[in-house]
């Protein structure tokens, strides 16, 4: 096949080719693009992690709520509160420690409910005050004269026997060993509620996990299996709602197994249950499950 080279359609076509090859080879090698100043929304989802981490963090140590709030906007998430819990989620699934999720989890928390929920630790000290020592006038020491008046020892005395006084014994009680749970004690099922209420949502699962003392234990796996599937969430993420509670979303005509990681407690055939409104329509209601240890 024979090309003229004095054909105008090769020319522009050369022209094109070597116009792209000088732009790449300018734009890569000679002025590569540099980012100044630019928006984190375009950073990386690894990248928005780290973002998301220091934000939470900041806010631990001030508590400012419109600026963390602000900070995250920076990012364009669709839904800030639902990142910071599901990155909170992730960080626990991948064996992270519970106080290195916990900041992400408050700070979601605080802005679902529109203001920060820290204890007041505002208290007032008492100020000492020093008491002004009076002043003791000096007195010029003087000379002391002693008169000594000499007594004539009496010939006789009657003197009372010493009688032995019984050692004094004081008898110190056993200190109690309190009745703290073993290590790792399993948490039983002790409660399976049906939850109709229409202002939560359909089918939501809720875990609520106690130890020996009724107080709720947060950092707990629960681990929610069925035919489709298996996911993974954990208590004290939602600390509005409780330290040791934790929820999930159930679908319909889908029947589940729970099982608490820590003591091995298994729960199988959970299914959402039906309820109805006062109209007499008919909805899926929620399920409450209360583990505690013995």
């Amino acid at each position: 096949m024979n090309f003229d080279l004095r054909s105008p359609t090769l020319h522009i076509i050369i022209a094109l080719l070597a116009g792209l090859g000088l732009g790449l080879a300018y734009s890569w090698l000679i002025s590569p693009v540099t980012y100044v100043d630019a928006s984190p929304a375009i950073l990386r989802t690894d990248f928005k992690d780290q973002y998301r981490t220091v934000i939470a963090a900041s806010y631990a140590s001030t508590h400012d709520l419109p600026r963390a709030r602000a900070r995250l906007q920076l990012l364009g998430d669709t839904d800030p509160v639902g990142e910071l819990s599901a990155q909170a989620q992730r960080m626990l699934a991948s064996g992270e420690p519970f106080e290195s999720a916990r900041p992400l989890a408050q700070l979601a928390t605080d802005l679902q409910q529109g203001f920060a929920s820290v204890a007041n630790t505002n208290i007032p000290f008492a100020v000492a005050t020093e008491t002004p020592i009076p002043e003791i006038p000096f007195i010029e020491p003087s000379l002391i004269t002693e008169t000594f008046v000499f007594e004539e020892p009496t010939l006789s005395f009657e003197q009372t026997p010493l009688i032995p006084q019984p050692p004094i014994t004081t008898s110190t009680p056993r200190p109690t060993s309190p009745s703290n749970p073993a290590a790792g004690s399993p948490f039983t099922l002790v409660g399976q509620d049906t939850v109709c209420d229409t202002s939560l949502k359909e089918g939501l699962l809720q875990v609520m996990l106690m130890d020996s003392r009724r107080r709720q234990v947060p950092g707990i796996k629960v681990i929610v299996t069925w035919n489709q599937g298996e996911d993974t969430f954990f208590t004290g993420l939602k600390p509005e709602l409780g330290n040791g509670y934790a929820d999930f979303l159930m679908k319909t005509d889908t029947v589940y197994s729970i099982r608490v990681v820590e003591g091995g407690s298994f729960v199988p055939n959970i299914a959402a249950p039906t309820c109805t409104d006062p109209n007499g329509a008919s909805y899926m209601g929620g399920l409450l499950l209360t583990f505690q240890q013995p």
